[in-house]
């Protein structure tokens, strides 16, 4: 009966020679190869033939059988008018926008406080889940007076602040 070899050969594609590993070393090789050969045949990226993953050493971006989905937006245009980023839409907010929201929501709530002192408990309350009944109690007054309270700076806030409500 023949002996079991206690090593395992695996390609250099950078020198084109074979090289001889110990066994387990070559288990643990084979494993991670062939799990980011899966990876990437999933993500459509490896095409690499089945009689063909002997070559194969995990780094996908050298390899012949790799094929990219991917496009990189720098990448010139093939009629050399710019680049791919150029003609996509940038939807998000400008900076000078963001700090105008910023600043007339903090403008809103400062004239909330002014308006009605007990706002910022009663949105506390209100996170915790009690009904206006019990906040009305808690706060110490009356629930209709509490209820004309919340519609008068309701209103008075959507007169300010059209674009908020």
């Amino acid at each position: 009966m023949a002996a079991e070899s206690t090593f395992h050969h695996i390609y250099d594609k950078a020198t084109h020679t074979w090289q001889e590993i110990p066994k387990k070393q070559y288990r643990e090789y084979d494993r991670w190869r062939t799990a980011q050969r899966k990876r990437m045949q999933y993500r459509r990226e490896c095409f690499c033939p089945r009689g063909k993953w002997w070559l194969c050493d995990g780094v996908c971006l050298d390899c012949e059988f790799h094929s990219t989905s991917m496009v990189s937006l720098d990448e010139p245009l093939p009629d050399g008018e710019g680049t791919l980023g150029d003609y996509i839409p940038d939807n998000s907010p400008l900076i000078d926008e963001a700090f105008a929201k910023n600043a007339e929501l903090s403008h809103l709530f400062q004239r909330l406080q002014e308006l009605m002192p007990e706002a910022r408990r009663i949105g506390e309350l209100r996170e915790q889940g009690f009904c206006d009944e019990s906040i009305a109690r808690i706060i110490g007054i009356k629930r209709t007076t509490f209820r004309s309270r919340l519609e008068k700076t309701k209103k008075e806030l959507i007169r300010e602040f059209p674009d908020w409500f």
